[in-house]
């Protein structure tokens, strides 16, 4: 029996993370399942794993930090590269510019983009080593379009849109497929305080995003085998922004 492709979903313990670990864990991959410090949100995702006939490894770290993201993935990229990196990690410290502070502005940053840099530099260089791989970036309709009381948070998105197209341009005669996806109001613990009466009337199909309506186009993205599709963005957003 052939080696089982192998998904490495960075932030993949809750929400949208947890959805694409699960659907990609029912294609038949081992999941590499990587989170910050919610130890009981990741085992309980990794249960939800192994019941589906997967293997799932955790790996604790925070992706703002250069020296951990190394230590925690370096040794494994040695030997294995991974088929697919999905890149979700993401927090939101939602401000009004002008009472931001240089803290929510850097908090933001660090985890979203620089978060990108510090793992996606390791991948990419087992990805070129082994001639293939997918990778698929979450940002965000705030990166495409921006959004009031969002300017760090939008800044973050924006920035992995540009990251990506950049790398899909590096990579691709390599084999290295790079996509982003750009979800919406998406039902999940980072929009819950969100009043779903304000945001309804703003999108076309009248209902909010679920993580699975995310994780299915990333299943796409990573799994269809007539791939031409490189360097784009996809909104997944019920017609938020079109």
């Amino acid at each position: 029996m052939a080696d089982k492709k192998i998904a490495l979903i960075i932030g993949g313990s809750r929400g949208i993370g947890r959805a694409i670990a699960l659907r990609l864990a029912r294609s038949g991959f081992d999941i590499w399942l990587t989170y910050k410090g919610n130890h009981e949100a990741a085992g309980k995702v990794q249960a939800e794993i192994v019941s589906l006939g997967s293997a799932c490894e955790l790996i604790s770290f925070d992706v703002s930090n250069y020296e951990q993201t190394e230590a925690a993935l370096a040794e494994r990229l040695e030997t294995v590269s991974p088929d697919v990196l999905v890149y979700n990690s993401g927090i939101s410290r939602d401000n009004l510019l002008m009472w931001m502070t240089r803290d929510e502005w850097n908090s933001v940053l660090s985890t979203n983009l620089d978060g990108f840099f510090n793992v996606a530099r390791q991948v990419v260089f087992s990805m070129l080593k082994a001639k293939r791989g997918r990778i698929v970036i979450v940002s965000s309709a705030s990166g495409q379009i921006g959004q009031a009381g969002q300017v760090n948070y939008s800044a973050s998105k924006a920035g992995l849109i540009g990251a990506a197209k950049a790398l899909a341009r590096e990579v691709g005669k390599k084999n290295i497929l790079v996509n982003v996806v750009a979800p919406g109001f998406i039902e999940t613990d980072m929009t819950e305080k969100i009043p779903k009466e304000q945001v309804l009337p703003l999108i076309p199909l009248n209902r909010v995003g679920k993580a699975e309506d995310v994780a299915s186009v990333v299943h796409f993205l990573c799994t269809e085998e007539h791939m031409y599709i490189h360097g784009q963005v996809i909104g997944i957003n019920g017609g938020l922004a079109m």
